[in-house]
């Protein structure tokens, strides 16, 4: 038996634990979209060429538009990439995409103001959403891969990451570490109700509590 492997965002690594969540949440949001009319159009908000090719949907019967705040290259025909804001589609059209896509963003807005902006212009722009988030109150923050570091005052957030290695095995410069905590604010499953009211919440869980939700309408 492969062991899972700890290593930090080791995502190129199928047995890496935050891979083996992706591959079984990614399965949940192909069941839910087989019965939509081909091709599928799909705007993924702050996603990356690579994580459609890992999922080999640069060969499948689906039009991606990915939206970031930095361009890439994509060498696939179905896979386009857009510079755009999370919290402002205004360039798109109501409804233009059949889904809304996301994994892991909403939390890395700074503040809930943004973060509800960004569900709203989610929801205008697609026919259905699909929005992935950790959840604030698992006991290992996803990002740090400490225990209740979400909870600590950001003084020791920033002296952790600065002054030890105990972050994800590594030493941070001080910019990047007093950003970074002002950057991510994790979503509870209440919150992800309030922002996706029209939508239900998939419950992702490990050893019995949950680690991360969905806010999605899809059929």
């Amino acid at each position: 038996m492969t062991p899972i492997s700890l290593k930090a965002n080791d995502y190129s690594n199928p047995n890496y634990i935050g891979s083996i969540f992706r591959k079984k949440r990614f399965k949940f949001f192909e069941e839910k979209i087989a019965n939509l009319k081909k091709p599928v159009s799909i705007l993924d908000i702050g996603g990356t060429v690579r994580f459609w090719v890992d999922e080999n949907y640069h060969e499948k019967d689906v039009e991606i538009t990915i939206v970031n705040l930095r361009t890439e290259v994509s060498p696939y025909s179905n896979i386009k990439v857009i510079i755009g804001d999370a919290c402002d589609l205004s360039a798109l059209a109501d409804k233009s995409f059949d889904v809304v896509f996301s994994n892991s963003l909403i939390e890395h807005l700074y503040t809930k103001e943004n973060q509800f902006r960004m569900a709203r212009e989610a929801m205008r722009v697609g026919k259905y959403f699909f929005i992935q988030t950790p959840n604030r109150y698992f006991p290992i923050e996803p990002h740090f891969k400490f225990p209740l570091f979400q909870f600590l005052p950001e003084a020791a957030q920033v002296f952790l990451q600065t002054k030890t290695h105990l972050i994800n095995g590594q030493r941070y410069n001080r910019d990047y570490a007093e950003n970074i905590v002002k950057e991510i604010k994790l979503l509870t499953g209440k919150e992800m109700k309030e922002f996706f009211p029209m939508g239900s919440l998939y419950v992702e869980r490990f050893l019995g509590l949950p680690k991360s939700f969905v806010a999605y309408n899809l059929p």
